[in-house]
Parts: structure tokens; sequence; C-alpha cells
């Protein structure tokens, strides 16, 4: 069946406005999601904010309906949070780890995570361990699987990394995970809301993504989900009235779902927001989101390659994130010249990625991220731009 291109865009008002291509950045929202946060908070604001949580109750647990089937999970291994990051701190600083215990992770990891990892490592004399790329440029599986002793505490990837289109074999690696009982942690944070994710099928102990990218949803929101074999092995780093309760003067009770790993206060107009673009999501179908997004993607690689510019996006399999560079003009300057043309980019560097950009010496390049209401003349528009460097 065809996507409906033209329904797409007219239930996006910034289509009208801009040519997104920003979308592992931040997507433009459908405009239901735009209308449930800002009637929900005219709403608060004629009522309370307490009282206009009180009545949304059953909304407020459709959300973690949503998400739980968005994931292939259930309502309690979902927490609600305010970014991706944060989801993903709440499992691995409740992690305990040891001098001489072995994180495992891929090249093409994130900042953040790597950050956390390095920051973990001094503090506890941990060890860091990059798994290489197979020649595909994705984790080599087999690599992983050498390596797995029992030293190893965690493995932890990036399902899709910030600086290109690659997807990392993630079913893949949660079989060599679940093989030899090491939790696996999943950074969805790119890969929600453009791939279609079961975490059965992925076999992940925990999974964190964001509200703000493919999902379409609001800026400060995100979600986690938790298998139950891993958050009953783990207390959060910090605890509060909500992911727990207080039950005598000297004892306390943590919350027995993923709610443990969030914290009380929230913005409830862009939660419920969240909820209306994962709704929104899957009323399209993810895996006709899929089959778009990847189909436009490689139409936007090959005409990129066509015109001169250097396409650097590796893996076997790969989504909706394209990056690329032109011999002789800075990556800032590129995108300079499309936002001229009313063509929105962003730019991955060094400094993101440090693991791959220093193994493949990348240069600083233009990320061009395709969504399903995009188009074929939108790709014509950009890469017109780029030949005229």
């Amino acid at each position: 069946m065809a996507f409906d291109v033209d329904r797409a865009r007219r239930e996006t008002p910034g289509c009208a406005e801009v040519v997104h291509f920003n979308n592992a950045g931040s997507a433009l929202p459908p405009a239901v999601v735009t209308d449930t946060v800002v009637d929900y908070l005219r709403h608060e604001a004629l009522v309370g904010g307490y009282e206009a949580a009180a009545e949304a109750a059953d909304r407020l647990d459709a959300v973690y309906a949503s998400a739980a089937r968005l994931v292939g999970g259930e309502p309690d291994d979902i927490a609600l949070t305010d970014n991706a990051t944060r989801s993903w701190q709440a499992v691995f600083y409740a992690l305990p780890f040891n001098a001489g215990d072995r994180i495992l992770t891929s090249r093409a990891e994130y900042a953040s995570n790597a950050i956390a990892f390095l920051q973990v490592a001094r503090r506890t004399g941990a060890v860091v361990e990059v798994v290489g790329d197979d020649e595909s440029g994705q984790l080599d599986v087999e690599e992983l699987r050498r390596r797995v002793d029992g030293d190893v505490k965690l493995i932890a990837v990036s399902h899709v990394p910030t600086q290109g289109g690659l997807v990392n074999p993630a079913e893949e690696i949660g079989a060599v995970a679940e093989a030899a009982g090491i939790p696996f942690l999943l950074d969805a944070c790119q890969s929600a809301g453009q791939l279609d994710l079961d975490v059965t099928r992925l076999k992940c102990d925990a999974l964190s993504t964001t509200g703000r990218k493919y999902l379409r949803g609001p800026r400060g929101t995100g979600f986690l989900y938790v298998h139950p074999r891993l958050r009953e092995r783990l207390e959060p780093a910090m605890l509060d009235l909500h992911s727990a309760t207080w039950v005598s003067p000297t004892e306390y009770v943590v919350d027995p779902t993923a709610k443990r790993f969030e914290v009380w206060e929230r913005d409830f107009a862009a939660v419920f927001g969240l909820g209306a673009a994962i709704d929104y999501a899957l009323g399209w179908g993810l895996p006709a989101i899929e089959t778009r997004v990847e189909s436009l993607a490689a139409t936007l690689r090959a005409r990129l390659a066509e015109a001169g510019a250097r396409v650097h996006d590796v893996g076997a399999r790969k989504c909706g994130i394209v990056t690329f560079s032109v011999d002789g003009t800075p990556a800032g300057e590129i995108k300079a010249r499309l936002a001229e043309a009313n063509i929105t980019t962003s730019i991955s560097s060094r400094t993101s990625a440090q693991f791959d950009f220093t193994a493949r010496d990348l240069p600083d390049m233009v990320r061009a991220s395709v969504h399903y209401y995009n188009t074929e003349d939108e790709i014509d528009l950009l890469v017109r731009q780029v030949e005229k460097l």
C-alpha cells in the first residue's frame, strides 16, 4: 500500500514553512501533538495543576500503554522521563561496577554514553572496551561473542548512532547477551519512531528513547523500558516519594514497576503530547514508516553521490540518517548555504562520537535526516544546493 504522504504533510503544519531534514535532531510534530499540549496547558491554567493531573489519571495510564505497545513490552515495564539521556542514565548508574569489571560497547557509541562509561571507569576501576566493526561497518557480533566472559557486566550499544545511517545488529547482540546472562542496554534514541522495535525480538534488558526525534513528540520527553529481570536487581541511584514509598521513619520500599526510575514532578502537557505522538506513529504503522524512511534515505544517498558529495554512512542495514561532506567545503558552510535555501540540516562532529570519528578519520559532516513526510522534490532541492558547491 502506498504511503499517504499528502495526508502526512497536511497534518504537519511545519511542512508548509520549511524543508526539514533535521528529523534526527527534532522532527516536525503533527498538529495533534501540538494541540494536545496546548489544550492541556489551557485547561491546567483554568483548574490548577494538581487538579488537571488528577482528572487526567486515565489519560496518563494510556501513555504508558501506548509506549509499551510501541516497543512490545508491558505498561509496568515503562518509565516516563524527560529525555533519552535521563532514561539511559537511570539504568546505567544503578548498575554496580567494581575494579576489573568490563563494559562492552560499540565504535558508534554516542558521546553522553561514552562519557558515563569513562566516569564510572574512573570511579570504580571498571574497564571500557570498544568492540570492533565488521567489514560492513556495523558492530562485529562474532568479535563481541569472543570477548564475552565472566568479567563482562554490561553490553551497551547505540542502535542507530548520531553520526550516520548505520543500524547496529541489535537482535544478534541481544542474543549474545541473553545467552551469557549479561545485561543489554540499548540506546534507541535515534531508532524509535523510524524502525519497528520489539523488545522481545531485540532481547534487551533496557531500552531508552526520546520523544523529540523520529517519534515527533515534544522536547523534554522520553521513556525507558526495563525488563523485570533487570529492574528487580536494581535500586536507582536516586529515589523520591514517587519512585519509592516512605513506610516508616527508617524504611522505604521501592516501586516494583519501572516507575522506580521516575521522579514525581513532570510536565503533564508534554507527557500527553508524547502519548499523542506515539499513538500517531502507531496509527501509521511502524513497518510502513520504516519502509518509507529507508527508501527516502537510499534515494538521498544515491543523489548526493551523483552530485559529487562523499556519503559516509556504513552498515549492512541503513536507516533515515544520511551524513555527507563535500571536499573543500566545511560542513558549517554547507549547512549555512542550505539554511539560506530554507533547508534545515545539522552537523555531526568528532565530539559527538570520538570512537568512530577517530577510527575512520572522519571530517565534520552534514547530517540530513529524512522522515516519512519528506518528499523526493525536497531531496531534489537539497541536492541542487549541494551541486552548486
